[in-house]
């Protein structure tokens, strides 16, 4: 199921920032059910995976044979990947 703001429990501990430095909270709703096994919420369309594949692709692209790193343009020094 992805995260929806409308299906989930709010936080009241902490002026409903929810738990500082991860200390749950008895007596707040959420923090309750934390307590009681319920699963943390898990953000759903996460670029970390994508950007990562991106980022692979890439570097797999550069240094492939016939690649610009074997044609020879990026100069006498290869900066590919330093940003």
């Amino acid at each position: 199921m992805s995260w929806a703001k409308s299906n989930t429990t709010k936080h009241t501990c902490n002026d409903g920032d929810g738990p500082a430095f991860g200390r749950k909270t008895p007596g707040c709703p959420r923090c309750d059910e934390l307590l009681a096994g319920a699963a943390p919420v898990q953000w759903a369309g996460s670029k970390r995976r994508r950007d990562e594949e991106m980022e692979r692709r890439s570097i797999a692209a550069h240094f492939a044979p016939g690649g610009r790193h074997a044609r020879g343009e990026c100069g006498p020094v290869c900066t590919f990947g330093d940003w």
